[in-house]
């Protein structure tokens, strides 16, 4: 047996992808590309224009750029990996890389998750308690809340990366994947991973299910308050105030829940691999689009950082 680890520590593992290199293939690997640089972008200037603009220095973009931050980390740690096995052919990953690469996906999916389920309470404050905001959302507060989701997924991701880098590995060491996905990678393992998968479930349990539960509660709260208001503009300001946010999470919440909680009888690799696309490569591509195109406050920060260039540009 210990030759086998040796072996996998030394070899890694490879990655069969999800592209090969038909002709429709390669189109769909150019949009991949064109999400990616969007997404890498959008995410960029999001994290400069709140860190900037001081009009932007409020509890809810303070998230917001912490969630682009963990949007740019997720998409930086899966599709330049699988550009490059893709355009070279070679598609192999080092044992230590793909260890790496499960630790950062799980803790990123992690932290983002349970960020959204906190961004949930925030928005349940501005909407229920508008005068008090600024105090029950105070410095303290965010830096709790940001704190704890990146404690939390980065407890979640260690856990995982250290459980399934410490099986044995041998006979096949072919990933049917494009990254080194936990689940895909206990298929190749000649030991019994009952006990990781149950603790595998359990932690994406938590992970989903906790934070998921903080915003139905959340949003029951809203929707009570905006009940008791009689106001047309009251009830259209709640709206703008959270439908970013709900967006987000459905699109976040949706795919995950798909990948991670559904029964191990309806998986097939070619579902997994189409899910894991939606929420690493084209979730991070929304977020920041959802988020500045149907906000007035962040498209004025734009427009005033452009007219700063064009103004420093002519002198």
């Amino acid at each position: 047996m210990g030759r086998w680890v040796n072996q996998s520590y030394t070899d890694g593992f490879f990655l069969l992808g999800i592209f090969s290199h038909s002709t429709a293939d390669l189109v769909l690997f150019s949009v991949v590309m064109a999400v990616f640089t969007v997404a890498l972008c959008g995410n960029v200037l999001l994290i400069f224009l709140i860190y900037l603009d001081a009009g932007l220095h409020t509890p809810m973009y303070f998230f917001l750029s912490q969630l682009s931050l963990m949007d740019l980390m997720l998409v930086c740690n899966i599709v330049p990996k699988m550009a490059a096995n893709f355009l070279s052919g070679r598609k192999s990953i080092s044992f230590v890389g793909c260890g790496i690469q499960i630790g950062l996906f799980v803790c990123l999916v992690g932290s983002e998750g349970l960020l959204l389920g906190l961004m949930a309470y925030d928005r349940y404050v501005a909407v229920s308690h508008p005068l008090h905001y600024p105090i029950l959302m105070n410095q303290k507060v965010c830096l709790q809340i940001t704190g704890s989701s990146w404690a939390f997924g980065i407890i979640d991701g260690v856990i995982q990366m250290v459980a399934a880098m410490s099986l044995p590995y041998c006979g096949s060491r072919s990933v049917d994947h494009f990254f080194c996905e936990v689940q895909a990678l206990l298929k190749l393992a000649c030991a019994d991973t009952s006990l990781f998968d149950t603790l595998l479930f359990a932690c994406c349990v938590f992970m989903l299910l906790l934070p998921f539960s903080i915003i139905m509660a959340s949003y029951a709260c809203i929707l009570g308050a905006v009940l008791r208001i009689r106001s047309a503009q009251a009830w259209k300001k709640a709206l703008a105030t959270c439908s970013s946010h709900l967006t987000a999470v459905t699109l976040f919440y949706g795919a995950a829940m798909f990948m991670y909680l559904r029964p191990r009888r309806y998986r097939a690799p070619s579902h997994d691999k189409v899910a894991s696309i939606f929420y690493t490569v084209l979730t991070p591509m929304l977020n920041p689009l959802i988020y500045s195109l149907r906000n007035g406050e962040v498209m004025g920060a734009l427009r005033k950082g452009l007219d700063r260039c064009r103004i420093g540009s002519q002198h």
